[in-house]
């Protein structure tokens, strides 16, 4: 892990004996009461073992969909709490209730080791607005704060920014190892460093365009984003998918690349089709001959050739965003080609590779190359924020209590 992270870590602290309040993020895919994908349970075990293990008495503090600051049954966190104890191999106690009286008696007889998990924390209109006086409600309930969930870093919530002006507070491993990884990709990483960037509009990811020019040394475009950046210079792009009005900032992009010399990797050759149906026919063309009526869907095999040479020159790569429409046949083949290339690289240790976002990790895992990444983020918005480089509320908050932290 890096020196210089912005929190204290939980080597700074001794859990024994104290009310942990955890804030992790069980926003988990459910159905039928039944949770789909263990991964964001998995990521936050470790936290939670380690302060069980140091006989630390942990709380844990979570939202779950978008209840609206109203109680909705099937938003209920209580499903969850059953797929938590199989993760952890222990009990977990449930509340049905986040904050309040009856919620901070049975925190007080928790005993060292022993887990309890409280209800939706978004069922309190509170929440979501940062509300001083359900802060300072949540903080009653523990000794210490722990936010171990990242990917809500990025909202200034009552569970995830205010009950740190509370109680003293500390980074859990998930956080820790998410800053690190997103540290060694961005703000000291090994050079060359190269971005894969994908998806859909340019105009939902500009921000992240234009830190990235001033980050990385070689930046690829794939997606339908890349459409609007070859209609910006002229070239005819039959009926795909493009901006118009983004035109001129694609422009502004690529000169602003050439002005930071950074290489601009744009598709060279195109996958078309008339339709966006599965395994429907298509064809291969170069980008300067894409005929009227059909629609670019992902990049060609020697835009595949191109940027496996890229990658193959860098030593650090962060990807977000898929390079075609990976969930139909034929248009995964572009993505899937590059991904196991960066996974290949990353296994025999020439390339440390930093992925996240929902598309990318669904994308990763279609190409089988999810677990070959030095790291993928499960964060989403919070890592997209970040990749865009801005503020994130919630780790704002654990870095700005220090001298609270020193003092236990």
């Amino acid at each position: 892990m890096i020196a210089c992270l912005p929190f204290e870590t939980l080597d700074k602290l001794d859990p024994k004996g104290k009310r942990i309040l955890v804030r992790v993020d069980l926003n988990v895919p459910v159905q039928n009461g039944q949770v789909t994908d263990q991964t964001r349970i998995e990521r936050i075990v470790p936290t939670i073992h380690e302060l069980l293990e140091k006989g630390g008495r942990v709380i844990l503090l979570s939202h779950f969909d978008r209840p609206k600051g109203k109680v909705v049954p099937d938003m209920s966190l209580q499903p969850i709490a059953t797929a938590l104890a199989t993760a952890l191999g222990c009990p977990v106690s449930f509340m049905h209730d986040c904050v309040g009286e009856e919620v901070e008696a049975a925190t007080l007889l928790l005993k060292d080791g022993e887990v309890l998990l409280l209800e939706n924390t978004r069922f309190h209109p509170g929440e979501e607005k940062n509300c001083q006086e359900l802060s300072a409600s949540l903080a009653r309930l523990g000794d210490v704060y722990v936010n171990d969930a990242f990917s809500a870093a990025h909202r200034a919530h009552a569970s995830t920014a205010g009950i740190a002006d509370h109680l003293p507070s500390f980074g859990g491993r998930l956080m820790e190892a998410e800053l690190s990884a997103l540290y060694a990709a961005l703000e000291k990483p090994e050079r060359p460093v190269g971005a894969v960037i994908g998806g859909a509009k340019v105009s939902t990811k500009l921000a992240l365009l234009e830190n990235m020019l001033e980050k990385v040394d070689m930046l690829a475009i794939g997606g339908a984003m890349a459409n609007t950046f070859l209609a910006a210079q002229g070239l005819s792009v039959g009926a795909s998918l493009k901006e118009k009005e983004m035109f001129e900032t694609a422009r502004n992009v690529i000169h602003r690349a050439a002005e930071r010399k950074c290489e601009l990797v744009l598709p060279i050759d195109v996958v078309i089709a008339q339709e966006i149906l599965p395994n429907v026919p298509t064809r291969v063309v170069p980008v300067t001959e894409i005929p009227e009526g059909w629609m670019a869907l992902d990049i060609g095999p020697e835009t595949v050739a191109c940027l496996k040479k890229k990658l193959a020159g860098l030593k650090t790569l962060v990807w977000n965003g898929p390079l075609g429409i990976f969930e139909l046949p034929p248009f995964d083949a572009g993505t899937t080609a590059v991904a196991r290339e960066a996974g290949r690289l990353t296994t025999a240790g020439s390339l440390k590779t930093i992925a996240g976002g929902g598309d990318t990790v669904a994308a990763l895992r279609h190409a089988g190359a999810l677990h070959e990444m030095t790291y993928v983020s499960t964060a989403g918005g919070a890592f997209l924020e970040w990749l865009e480089g801005k503020i994130l509320p919630g780790l704002t908050a654990i870095s700005t209590t220090l001298e609270k932290t020193l003092s236990i």
